[in-house]
């Protein structure tokens, strides 16, 4: 739909070269999107993203126009939709009640083809210990489709958040994190370790990517990528490289380039942080994100799939690697049926 807060954005997009789709028979599944209103935001990094509306309709005319073959998608939290009322604890289950809505839209078929919303992460505050399973329960109450939640964890991995954390692999679900900071994966891969039963997702290639860091900030993060791929029951999501961090934006942001990105040259840009990764973990421990419509920024849908088939043909991957890379890993990981 057309927004007039999301005018800006629109029009920069406007401006880009349209490529033909690579591959457009590759199946797709998108593992990290948000759904959001941020018309009203006021603290970041909400205030400052460029796409204020985002929902439904949004997803899945940017699917049908990208010419991919985007089977189903996975829903990111982001604080969206949280319940005004009730207890404190359990307001981020409003997001998911907002994204079942969104899977009913879905199924509805009125909405395209792809399968939106198969999966969902949301929140919830694993600092209380085992308290927590009350606010996991009514997650899983409020849609079969919940898959796992997004958090920050302690650097001292204390015994109380250790208690929360139990608490996913009882109930089957996922730990997804972030931090621009990738100085704290080898405290993640700790956390991994701790419980091998449940999935680590490591989001974003694992922190603030710069293609223009000095070597020993990129061999820094080289050294967290290997500590957190040593954890077997840990997955990286490899995108979200068009995402500001702070006052930090990529070269290529909307606010430092008249006209978008093409696949070609994203892929020049960035294809030692993606190819170190990949190795690290394997095709079959790693999944493309689009991450949108933060990347959005950056990038059009289309671009950016263009760009990720173009690293995976550049690797060498095979088509049993390219289809675990772009649909396998996110499935398994996100127990989502074929």
């Amino acid at each position: 739909m057309s927004y007039e807060a999301n005018a800006t954005i629109e029009q920069w997009l406007a401006q880009e070269e349209v490529e033909g789709v690579l591959e457009p028979e590759l199946a797709i599944v998108d593992p990290h999107h948000h759904l959001w209103d941020i018309r009203t935001a006021t603290t970041q990094p909400h205030r400052s993203f460029q796409q204020k509306v985002y929902l439904c309709e949004d997803i899945a005319l940017e699917i049908e126009r990208s010419g991919h073959n985007v089977v189903q998608t996975v829903f990111a939290q982001c604080g969206a939709f949280y319940r005004a009322s009730g207890p404190e604890e359990l307001k981020c289950v409003g997001e998911t009640e907002f994204v079942h809505g969104v899977v009913a839209m879905s199924n509805s078929g009125i909405y395209g083809n792809a399968d939106l919303c198969a999966g969902i992460f949301g929140s919830a505050d694993l600092r209380v210990g085992s308290a927590v399973k009350g606010v996991l329960q009514a997650h899983l109450n409020a849609s079969d489709n919940f898959r796992g939640v997004r958090t920050a964890f302690p650097s001292d991995l204390n015994d109380q958040f250790l208690d929360g954390y139990a608490e996913l692999s009882k109930l089957r679900l996922s730990y997804d994190n972030y931090s621009p900071d990738f100085e704290r994966l080898p405290t993640l891969a700790k956390l991994a370790d701790k419980n091998t039963d449940t999935t680590v997702i490591v989001n974003h290639l694992g922190g603030n990517i710069d293609a223009n860091a000095d070597p020993e900030t990129v061999k820094r993060w080289q050294a967290g990528i290997d500590a957190i791929a040593a954890s077997p029951n840990a997955v990286m999501k490899c995108g979200g490289a068009q995402m500001r961090s702070g006052k930090w934006e990529p070269e290529f942001h909307m606010n430092k380039r008249q006209n978008p990105i093409g696949s070609e040259e994203l892929c020049e840009t960035l294809f030692p942080y993606y190819e170190y990764a990949i190795n690290a973990f394997g095709p079959d421990r790693c999944m493309f994100e689009s991450n949108f419509p933060v990347d959005r920024e950056c990038i059009s849908y289309r671009t950016l799939w263009n760009a990720f088939k173009r690293i995976a043909d550049r690797l060498g991957l095979s088509e049993t690697e390219k289809a675990a890379i772009f649909s396998g890993t996110a499935r398994r990981a996100y127990q989502l049926a074929e």
